[in-house]
């Protein structure tokens, strides 16, 4: 697959590093907020069908772990489960193993945090692989950046939802993101 969505010879779902050269940056996570942390579990709360059980992934880096671990502790406290909680690399062969680990058990809804490539090439490799769905998927303020959906394609996140550092909306349909105010606000 190239950054476009189109296959490329050996059909792999991997974004070749000239592709990431002429297309975006790849972005850093920043640091999460409490707003964040909090909006999520709104979200979820508030999904239909319900949601108890939520598997979270993240990248390597400090600020998608710290991300994580407080989404972790904010839904368990809540009295969710979370049945897996599986990292990813920056770079790697093809994220396969991680993907496979991040899909299993069928969750009710996925929560995550990483960098624009990180997550592009994981969410590439899971819509390839594995049964993911990223209509159950919910990411914090780090992935709702529209260089994610540059880097996955436009039909690889489609449905996604998550929570901006202020604690804003946004859900990726048909290659945009659309940006939900606090409620009472309109759409921008």
């Amino acid at each position: 697959m190239t950054v476009t969505g189109r296959a490329d010879r050996s059909g792999s779902p991997l974004i070749r590093r000239g592709a990431v050269a002429g297309a975006v940056a790849p972005g850093r996570a920043a640091g999460h907020t409490p707003a964040e942390t909090a909006a999520l579990l709104d979200l979820l709360t508030a999904a239909r069908p319900r949601v108890e059980t939520v598997t979270v992934g993240h990248g390597r880096d400090d600020a998608s772990r710290a991300a994580a671990q407080a989404f972790v502790r904010s839904w368990e406290g809540a009295g969710g489960t979370v049945p897996a909680i599986v990292d990813w690399p920056e770079e790697a062969a093809s994220w396969l193993r991680p993907a496979r680990r991040f899909a299993a058990g069928d969750p009710d809804a996925w929560v995550v945090a990483g960098t624009a490539l990180g997550w592009a090439q994981m969410s590439r490799r899971l819509r390839h692989s594995t049964g993911w769905e990223p209509r159950r998927t919910y990411g914090f303020a780090c992935l709702g950046d529209v260089r994610v959906v540059e880097l996955a394609g436009p039909a690889t996140l489609e449905g996604m939802r998550g929570v901006a550092a202020d604690g804003s909306a946004w859900r990726i349909g048909r290659g945009l993101i659309t940006y939900y105010p606090h409620p009472g606000e309109s759409p921008r």
